[in-house]
Formats: C-alpha cells, sequence, structure tokens
C-alpha cells in the first residue's frame, strides 16, 4: 500500500519525518490554500492508495479532553460565506453555491471510509477556517451554522482534494486547547502530540 502522511507543520509529524522509505511525507505550510495546492500536486505526480492527514485542532466542547485524539468524519469550509449586520451566512446556505454539487452532501465534505467505522476513536465534525480567533462572537457563529467538534486550518483541504480525486483518505487530529482560549499555558500541545503520533502509529499497522 502506497500511502502520503500530510500535515501542516513539521513539529505535528516530527516522529515519522525521515521514514521516506516507507511512507511519503507532505508538509503543505498553515492554511487551506496552502494546503489545497500542496496537495493536489503531490497527488496529480504520484498515486496513493491512502493519504493521512494530522495535525493538531481545537474542540469546541469540553467533552472533548485535551490530548484526545479524534478522527473527522465530516469537514467543511467554515468561513466561507457572506457577513451581513454582524450575522453570518454559509455560502452553502446562499444562492451562490448548491449545496449538494459533488463533493458536498448538504455542506459537508464526508468521509465514508471503513476505518473510521472500526476505530474506537471519536468520530467528530469539523469545521476549517482561515483565521483563529479568541472572539466569543465569532466562535458562536460557528457553532451556531455547522455544530462542530473541532476546528482546523486545513482539514477541509484533504477532503475537498481527496473526494475529487476519489482517494481514501483519514483526518487523524489531537486535541490541543478550547477555541477561543488563546492562553497558550493553559493548551496540551505536547500531551497532544504524544497521543497524536500513538494513535497514527496504531494506524498505520492495522494497514
Amino acid at each position: 500500500m502506497k500511502v502520503l502522511l500530510v500535515s501542516a507543520t513539521e513539529f505535528e509529524i516530527a516522529s515519522y519525518f525521515k521514514q521516506k522509505d516507507t511512507i511519503d511525507v507532505l508538509l503543505t505550510g498553515v492554511g487551506m490554500p496552502i494546503a489545497l495546492y500542496h496537495l493536489q500536486k503531490k497527488i496529480t505526480e504520484n498515486r496513493y492508495n491512502l493519504v493521512i492527514q494530522v495535525g493538531l485542532a481545537g474542540a469546541f466542547t469540553t467533552k472533548f479532553e485535551l490530548g484526545e485524539t479524534v478522527f473527522v468524519k465530516q469537514d467543511t469550509f467554515g468561513d466561507l460565506g457572506i457577513e451581513e449586520k454582524e450575522r453570518f451566512t454559509p455560502i452553502f446556505e446562499t444562492d451562490l453555491f448548491n449545496k449538494n454539487e459533488f463533493p458536498f452532501e448538504n455542506g459537508w465534505l464526508v468521509n465514508k471510509n471503513k476505518i473510521l467505522q472500526q476505530s474506537t476513536l471519536e468520530v467528530v465534525k469539523a469545521v476549517t477556517i482561515n483565521k483563529v480567533t479568541d472572539k466569543g462572537s465569532i466562535k458562536q457563529q460557528l457553532i451556531d451554522s455547522f455544530n462542530p467538534d473541532i476546528e482546523t486550518m486545513e482539514g477541509a483541504a484533504l477532503h475537498y482534494v481527496c473526494l475529487h480525486q476519489n482517494i481514501p483518505f483519514i483526518q487523524l487530529r489531537a486535541i490541543s486547547n478550547y477555541v477561543g482560549e488563546r492562553d497558550k499555558t493553559k493548551w496540551k500541545i505536547d500531551l497532544a502530540i504524544s497521543n497524536l503520533h500513538n494513535e497514527l502509529i496504531k494506524l498505520l499497522k492495522q494497514l
């Protein structure tokens, strides 16, 4: 099986960065536009049986513990839309976009990989955003529009490209913080990275 391991930064994938003899590694950089370009370029040059994206995430509620690792079932572009009079309307709820146009399903990019169904990890909904913020009003907009479990800055790019290219994929995330909390002394980055790598090892052994 030919596997591509994707992350935004080397920091999130350091323990596997040197394993290029068995697994191809792609560091896209941070953010949707950059991730979209580099991922599309990589899979155009090489054919993969599976793409695995790993990284950190923020959780919207404390039902998820800091350091917990989750699989993402569905993702979407969380800040693509129209804001008028402090009210945000997702692009999927306007006349500008058909929310069921492939690869979207009711505005979501859904991963139907059987690995998610077999896992003991929590399977979650995510939103991908271009700008991280500590504003409570922005957090509430995302909750009202999507009711997500976590947020990242690249996840929907993975779903969008792989669904279009018909390549099986997995998005594996570890929760380092709660959305809106910018005091990094309260984050659990080291724990999240450790748990992320442990779950990645388990996943790769199952393939």
